[in-house]
């Protein structure tokens, strides 16, 4: 694998992503990325802000076509990489990639839970009524169900453990 080509000063990177730069760090990284894939090892890495981490690992795991899971230390992280990062990848290698958005089950919506809580808005305040009614429309249109997709309703906002899956309280 020839990470050169994609990484490199020259490489497809720099000619296709404005405001990229060779990283002298992230061409390293990506090469023990590669060397962990190629020998059938496992890796765990650290690098600093400002690395170039995404692109070290995400060229040499689409380049080999070998499975991996990429853990990310926040939500917004994990978005960022599946809905920004992977899709760049992809166009710039022309490589078609399956890959899975996983997260916890607080994370999405539980349709049981949210009837219940339609059910009887009478302990409920006036702003969780109204978030009720609002994810009870969105409900309808989301094809996943991952409360990160409405943005309109704070990810802290106290309807969430209301309507949103567990182990303890949802099939």
């Amino acid at each position: 694998m020839d990470l050169e080509q994609y990484l490199g000063p020259e490489g497809l990177l720099a000619k296709q992503i404005d405001g990229f730069s060779y990283r002298e760090q992230q061409f390293e990284m990506a090469s023990v990325v590669a060397d962990t894939i190629n020998s059938g090892q496992t890796l765990i890495c650290e690098a600093g802000t400002g690395t170039g981490k995404t692109f070290a690992y995400l060229l040499p795991v689409m380049l080999s076509g070998k499975k991996a899971i990429i853990s990310t230390g926040t939500k917004n992280l994990q978005d960022q990489l599946y809905h920004r990062d992977l899709p760049k990848v992809r166009e710039l290698l022309s490589t078609p990639v399956k890959a899975a958005l996983l997260k916890g089950r607080s994370n999405y919506l539980c349709l049981n839970r949210m009837d219940h809580a339609l059910t009887d808005l009478r302990g409920h305040s006036k702003e969780n009524a109204e978030h009720l009614a609002t994810i009870r429309d969105w409900s309808s249109v989301t094809r996943s169900g991952d409360i990160a997709e409405l943005g309109v309703i704070s990810e802290d906002a106290m309807v969430w453990p209301l309507v949103t899956s567990s182990a303890e309280n949802c099939l």
